[in-house]
C-alpha cells in the first residue's frame, strides 16, 4: 500500500491510552476517521463545505478492522489510506496504521454518500471519485 497511498502522521498522546498506556482499541477508529477527513481536505473536499454547499455528507457503513500489535503512549505513527472498490453512492477505503516498519492495524471502511436532508444515498460528485481514482 506504501507507495499509492495517502498517509496522514498521527501521535498517541495520553487520552488515546487505556491505564497499561496502550492505545485503547475504540481509539483506533478516530486515527482513520481523521486520515480519511484529511485526505478529503487534501483534495479540496472540506466536509463543512460539502454539507452547506451540496448537501452531501459521509456516514460509515461497515468497519473491518484487524488489530495485530499495540501503539503505545507518544508512539508515531502514520495512518495510510487508498481507495479500494467504491461505488456512485459509496467509498470503499483500505486504511493500515504504521510505526515506523511496524503494521499494527489493517482496517478496511465502507462509507456511504447521503443527502443530509433525506438521509438517504446520494451519488458523489464525478470530480472526488476521479480524485481519489487518481491519487
Amino acid at each position: 500500500m506504501e507507495s499509492t497511498a495517502f498517509k496522514w502522521p498521527i501521535r498517541v498522546y495520553y487520552e488515546d491510552t487505556d491505564c497499561a498506556k496502550v492505545v485503547y482499541y475504540a481509539n483506533y477508529l478516530k486515527f482513520l476517521e481523521r486520515a480519511r477527513t484529511e485526505w478529503l481536505r487534501a483534495l479540496g473536499w472540506d466536509q463543512n463545505k460539502m454539507l452547506s454547499e451540496l448537501g452531501t455528507i459521509f456516514v460509515v457503513a461497515a468497519v473491518n478492522i484487524k488489530y495485530r500489535k499495540p501503539a503505545k503512549l507518544d508512539d508515531q505513527l502514520e495512518v495510510r489510506c487508498k481507495l479500494g472498490n467504491s461505488g456512485r453512492a459509496s467509498l470503499v477505503f483500505e486504511q493500515e496504521i504504521w510505526r515506523k516498519n511496524e503494521l499494527l492495524i489493517s482496517a478496511t471502511v465502507k462509507c456511504g454518500c447521503l443527502d443530509s436532508d433525506t438521509y438517504r444515498p446520494k451519488m458523489m460528485p464525478e470530480q472526488l471519485i476521479e480524485q481519489l481514482k487518481n491519487f
